[in-house]
């Protein structure tokens, strides 16, 4: 089974709660972050993983209590609000990474040279740069989805000084930011 992230986002903004295993309509679900492949599958943000339910990357799952308990999943309870804050922080935190990628954790990935020594991501490895700004623009996307849902609800954006952080860090390294300017 996939979940289908935009619809489970959506149920968020329309203050609805429903659990992916069980499929039912729930005041609050449990949250918590787990690598378990069995798990996977109630990854709300994890749909567009090339790897799949045998990725291993810590992953953001929500369950109702009784799912949770049945998967042997501990989680802390979260209702509309204290879920979408969750899901902002789990973005920010894969924006984090893309960033940390993009800035030079990239190297590790690659065999150098003393003539390719200072050859930017985008010359030693196009596809994979064009892969990584594409899935940055996407998360940068749904960022500002969640931003706007807290406008929406009159609620103050959790850590607001992150975005300025965020943007000029990238704006630093040469990239555009959807985020603002």
């Amino acid at each position: 089974m996939q979940i289908n992230w935009e619809e489970a986002i959506n149920q968020i903004f329309e203050d609805r709660l429903n659990c992916p295993r069980c499929n039912s309509d729930y005041p609050e679900l449990m949250v918590a972050y787990s690598r378990h492949l069995s798990l996977n599958r109630f990854a709300p943000r994890h749909k567009d993983c090339h790897r799949g339910d045998e990725c291993e990357a810590l992953k953001l799952i929500t369950l109702c209590e009784a799912c949770a308990g049945e998967e042997l999943l501990i989680g802390s309870p979260a209702d509309e609000d204290q879920m979408l804050e969750t899901y902002m922080l789990d973005c920010r935190r894969d924006l984090e990474e893309s960033l940390d990628y993009v800035s030079g954790l990239w190297r590790d990935d690659y065999e150098f040279t003393t003539e390719n020594l200072t050859q930017e991501f985008e010359e030693i490895a196009p596809e994979v740069f064009r892969e990584e700004t594409t899935w940055r623009a996407r998360l940068e996307t749904e960022y500002l989805r969640y931003h706007l849902e807290f406008r929406a609800r009159q609620r103050r954006i959790p850590h607001a000084g992150w975005r300025a952080e965020y943007v000029e860090e990238l704006r630093a390294l040469g990239y555009d930011s959807q985020l603002g300017d």
